[in-house]
């Protein structure tokens, strides 16, 4: 049990049951001192219950608690404060760490069941940018957190690949392209090619007709239609998954907006059998007004459908084949509407499952204050940005260790890593500033800082040749070590709140205090000395080391043995 439960049990059982323990959980407090114990009871709440002053309530449950699993408890004035047995915390949190290893704080909550989870989705034929880096690796923590939770998550991205811009790019190509040109540099080409057909079509305005109708024949099944745009769909894909590569980042599906093409007139069938369609100035909708949203646009007036009858048909799709327990949608927070509409549309088909889809949104990545800003044919590359990150890690790593074996591949961990950490320290609702010099800085609150931190305790293991044995007896009870002891202890409710806010910052955050607090320790114990904490503080250094090896592999980071 955490501390919390501890104590919360303790109180339930001396409150005979007037209050839940679930309750007591959501009343506990962190005290702002350490002089003033481990965890807080404020008697506020007790005093309507029981008429009595909070104060005096506090020094009766004082006299009923029993103190076995403290070191004392004190009454200030309506508070309880509880003092852990340090020695009984210490080896109990040490011996289950050695024995779960990288299992600690796994739980099977999921029992197996599958959580779609909607990322990344680049448009084919054009870059990867900054601007979706946030929701390539805010999925991808997710998928790693859920899966500790004893899901299977299933990651799908969700590819841009189909729409009137390939009629433009087909029309493009023919015109100016070459095949040559477009193997030689997939994105760059394509996107040079996309670039040059809005600026001829400016003063050529029916270049827009031929786009229209080379579109209108991919979409009809013609050969040569479709064969460019498979073609440009195949040359984009293995661009893109070099940048995935680069990430450590793979999926399970690559189904996009095309795959959905043929599925989606089912769902429109559906909708009018359940008697929800009406019309609306010749366009198609379905009225959403008692969720107080604005109508779901199935079809425009020429008969074409949007975005939410194709994801309103992928949504159905992948309950058919995934039965997911969770569907998780991991797109910025200006498309909250769109997936407020696309939940009401399947409360009022009537399917139990609509709550299950769960839009994840993020806020945005500014540079300078400002919007990263797209203007023509000029974006910030995401894979600039990772081989900026890469040399500028191995440029400090160069300078502080330059004998490291494999120091390029360690500078590669580091560098992307700084840039992923980076997004994901930062509250997922919240925008930030992106600056890279300070991402990839080895001192304060960033990856490599805990990268090395890791890379730190591994070289105190390797010197003392320490062996863990998860049943020897190790007990701390000095006030550094305690710090980091309690940051161990609170991993499996850190992992629980993580994923129940659906907030990888909660674990990024847990791997800075816990890396804080242990250079802390480190700095002020000889852990090497030969005494009787020996073993014990080397425990701590093993756990340490265990713990923020798991924190950074859940937020999608290698964890180097040296650096």
């Amino acid at each position: 049990m955490s501390e919390r439960e501890v104590v919360a049990q303790a109180l339930t059982t001396a409150l005979d049951g007037q209050l839940s323990t679930d309750e007591i959980l959501n009343l506990l407090e962190n005290p702002k001192s350490a002089a003033h114990g481990d965890v807080a009871f404020p008697t506020f709440a007790l005093a309507k219950l029981l008429h009595k002053a909070p104060q005096a309530i506090a020094s009766e449950l004082a006299e009923k608690i029993p103190t076995e699993n403290f070191e004392k408890i004190e009454v200030v004035g309506p508070y309880l404060n509880f003092f852990l047995d340090k020695n009984k915390v210490s080896q109990d949190t040490l011996n289950k760490v050695i024995t779960d290893g990288s299992n600690y704080g796994s739980e099977n909550v999921g029992y197996g069941r599958n959580v779609v989870i909607d990322m990344s989705s680049p448009n084919i034929a054009k870059p990867i940018s900054m601007g979706h880096l946030r929701s390539t690796v805010i999925g991808n923590a997710l998928a790693n957190i859920v899966a500790k939770m004893g899901y299977t998550p299933v990651k799908i991205n969700h590819l841009g690949d189909w729409g009137t811009q390939f009629g433009k790019l087909i029309v493009a190509y023919k015109k100016w392209g070459t095949e040559e040109a477009v193997k030689k540099a997939p994105i760059q080409e394509l996107l040079r090619l996309y670039v040059e057909f809005h600026e001829v079509a400016e003063t050529e305005p029916e270049l827009e007709d031929e786009a229209r109708a080379w579109f209108k024949r991919l979409e009809d099944g013609d050969e040569e239609a479709l064969a460019l745009w498979q073609w440009f769909r195949d040359e984009s894909l293995t661009e893109f998954n070099m940048i995935y590569d680069k990430l450590g980042i793979t999926f399970d599906s690559f189904a996009g907006e095309a795959f959905y093409n043929d599925k989606m007139d089912e769902v429109v069938d559906i909708l009018d059998e359940k008697g929800l369609l009406q019309e609306s100035d010749g366009a198609t909708i379905v009225n959403l007004d008692k969720y107080d949203l604005n109508p779901a646009l199935i079809k425009k007036s020429d008969g074409a459908t949007l975005y939410i009858t194709r994801d309103l048909a992928a949504a159905l799709y992948r309950k058919r084949t995934y039965d997911f327990a969770k569907a998780l949608y991991v797109v910025g927070n200006e498309q909250s509407g769109h997936f407020k509409q696309l939940i009401a549309t399947f409360r009022e088909l009537g399917y139990d499952w609509a709550d299950d889809i769960i839009h994840v949104p993020f806020g945005l990545i500014t540079q300078g204050g400002k919007k990263l800003s797209t203007r023509k044919g000029k974006i910030i590359l995401l894979e600039a940005v990772l081989n900026e990150a890469d040399e500028l890690a191995l440029n400090q790593i160069t300078a502080k260790n330059p004998d490291l074996p494999r120091k390029e591949q360690i500078a590669h961990e580091v560098g992307t890593g700084a840039v992923i950490f980076h997004d994901l320290k930062n509250d997922r609702l919240n925008n930030f500033d992106f600056d890279l010099e300070e991402v990839v800085r080895f001192e304060g609150e960033t990856g490599p800082y805990v990268q090395y931190t890791h890379a730190r305790s591994m070289s105190l293991l390797r010197k003392s040749e320490f062996k863990p044995d998860p049943t020897a007896t190790y007990q701390l009870n000095d006030a550094d070590s305690w710090e980091v002891i309690k940051l161990l202890q609170a991993y499996p409710e850190t992992i629980e709140r993580a994923f129940k806010k659906l907030e990888p910052s909660v674990i990024a955050k847990h791997a800075i205090h816990l890396a804080q607090a242990f250079n802390k320790y480190y700095a002020h114990v000889r852990i090497l000395d030969e005494n009787s904490e020996r073993d014990s503080r080397l425990a701590l250094v093993y756990a340490v080391a265990t713990i923020l090896k798991e924190d950074l592999r859940l937020l999608g980071l290698k964890a180097p043995d040296e650096m």
